[in-house]
């Protein structure tokens, strides 16, 4: 029997060949140079912060060289696919504005681009002409051993200390004539389609990484299985026919597939089809008890994309910060040239790290308040708003209940050259904000020391003027404080034991007051948005208290 008649038998139905799918998939039109990339995650319901990063670095390549980005599922694997698997991850990544150029859109299979489908299940015939093209070739055969069987050849290659896998003396399927598979093909014995390997293990092969340069593996000499009992390819071989056929230049994963490199390579070669470039990320890590780990899903909170847009992290933050991680130089670039957006700093393989990367979050909540502060109050005021509205509807209604309440609060230190930077979050403005509505203020002082905040009565009923400049607002706080023996700071040090206090001492004591809190952003400000009225309320209920 010929490799072709046994090819045929166990694929009867497939008539195309690999010429009539180029001819489907024809090579892109695009400028030289042009970076053709994907992100193909399997739809299992988690979407990491590692996808975050991998997506980022994807999206720059490719857009600064005017390439493509695309989405593809890879969910060959069922056991691991889960409900609203696809929904999730692009919904996870478009909360921080990653986007694809083709690709699935929804469940439903609905998708845009015109090299799909992008879904490897939908991809089912495709991979299997491929599968048949290497089985005409005898470059692949089919194998019959049960999972009983592999395991005992497992434990006969750990107890002879011989290196694990089907290959060489231990893939006994390999050398069984056509004759022998086609008649246990006919008597319904199951089986799987295995690449029949023509790598030596003994010898070396040089990978090129575009990260990491050149690569030294052993030659692949595992019979890997290409194609299994459901007809489904693994995800080795479905990632040789996705990226053949979609024009793929670069394939930008994490380093844990650096072991596959060997394998991949040979798969392109034995079809005689251009090699990729590869380029592996380093994985996410942190430090915990002095040692550092990769970033784990299971351990991490902060692992999970949720945290991030629960907290109200704003995405351009977080490209900032991820910025920072992928490329050494973005940083210095950065800090010269603050207001220049990050499509402008050219980014290079080469210039990204070769060791786990550590993901500090301090370091991004840096990122994050410089970043806020540099927001006009009123943009600012509308991303709140939309983040309140999905996670604390009830500020929600507070908040934007009086737009230019909550806009004058928020731009309070915000215009100046050091504006401030209490807010890190879009959740943080609620903890920041409270005291500023009735609903919220708790009148509750726990901490007070002076006895004598009556005087503010006679502050706010006989020297306050809502319309005073910030200039004449001090000078009257200076006025009053002299009448209750409070002077300037420079005359308190002086003489320290002929005066009550100094005037910053009547200022602490009416933040503490109308805030709770000994620390606020300018209380001019806070005092002119209050109102007289309110200020003077929340005095007459300490003073009862």
């Amino acid at each position: 029997m010929t490799n072709k008649e046994l090819a045929d038998l166990i694929f009867p139905n497939i008539t195309k060949t690999i010429e009539d799918l180029r001819k489907e998939y024809p090579k892109r039109n695009l400028p030289e140079g042009a970076i053709v990339t994907r992100y193909a995650p399997s739809p299992t319901g988690f979407v990491h912060v590692g996808a975050l990063f991998a997506c980022f670095v994807a999206r720059t390549f490719a857009t600064q060289s005017n390439g493509v980005l695309f989405l593809r599922i890879e969910d060959t694997d069922t056991k691991r696919t889960v409900d609203n698997g696809i929904s999730t991850i692009i919904n996870g990544l478009k909360e921080y504005n990653v986007t694809f150029d083709e690709g699935p859109i929804n469940d439903e299979g609905d998708s845009i681009g015109n090299y799909g489908p992008y879904i490897q299940s939908q991809r089912k015939e495709i991979y299997q002409v491929f599968v048949k093209h290497l089985l005409e070739q005898g470059l692949a055969y089919p194998c019959f051993c049960n999972n009983e069987e592999l395991e005992t050849m497992r434990q006969k290659q750990e107890k002879t200390k011989a290196r694990i896998g089907y290959y060489g003396p231990w893939a006994t399927c390999r050398n069984l004539s056509n004759e022998q598979r086609a008649e246990r093909i006919k008597n319904g014995e199951p089986y799987i389609i295995r690449l029949k390997s023509n790598g030596n293990y003994n010898k070396k092969i040089i990978c090129h990484d575009e990260i990491r340069g050149d690569l030294a593996f052993p030659e692949n000499d595992v019979d890997i299985v290409i194609n299994k009992s459901d007809g489904l390819p693994t995800y080795h071989f479905a990632h040789l026919v996705d990226d053949y056929l979609m024009g793929t230049t670069h394939v930008i994963r994490a380093d844990e597939w650096i072991a596959s490199f060997p394998l991949h390579y040979q798969l392109f070669q034995m079809f005689g089809f251009e090699v990729p470039k590869y380029a592996h990320i380093s994985p996410l890590s942190k430090v915990e008890d002095g040692k550092t780990r990769k970033l784990s899903k299971r351990k991490d909170p902060e692992a999970a994309m949720s945290y991030y847009y629960e907290l109200g992290i704003p995405y351009e933050a977080v490209r900032l910060y991820l910025a920072t991680i992928a490329n050494s130089g973005f940083e210095v670039w950065h800090a010269a040239n603050p207001k220049a957006d990050i499509s402008e700093y050219k980014f290079e393989f080469s210039k990204m790290s070769k060791s786990p990367s550590l993901f500090d979050l301090d370091k991004l909540n840096f990122i994050c308040k410089e970043y806020i502060s540099t927001l006009k109050a009123e943009d600012l005021y509308k991303d709140v708003a939309n983040y309140l509205k999905v996670f604390d509807a009830e500020f929600e209604k507070l908040f934007t209940r009086n737009p230019e309440y909550s806009i004058g609060f928020l731009n309070i230190e915000r215009e100046q050259k050091k504006p401030r930077k209490d807010i890190a979050y879009y959740s943080d403005v609620k903890k920041e904000m409270w005291y500023m509505f009735d609903e919220l203020f708790t009148y509750k002082w726990e901490d007070e020391k002076d006895s004598n905040a009556e005087i503010l009565l006679d502050y706010m009923n006989n020297y306050y003027n809502e319309n005073d400049t910030q200039q004449e607002w001090f000078e009257k706080v200076t006025e009053f404080g002299r009448k209750y023996n409070y002077v300037p700071m420079k005359e308190y040090k002086v003489s320290p034991d002929e005066f009550k206090g100094h005037t910053g001492m009547i200022c602490e004591m009416l933040r503490y007051i109308v805030t709770t809190k000994h620390q606020s952003p300018n209380l001019y400000d806070i005092l002119k948005l209050l109102r007289k009225d309110r200020i003077i309320n929340r005095i007459e209920k300490y003073l009862k208290k």
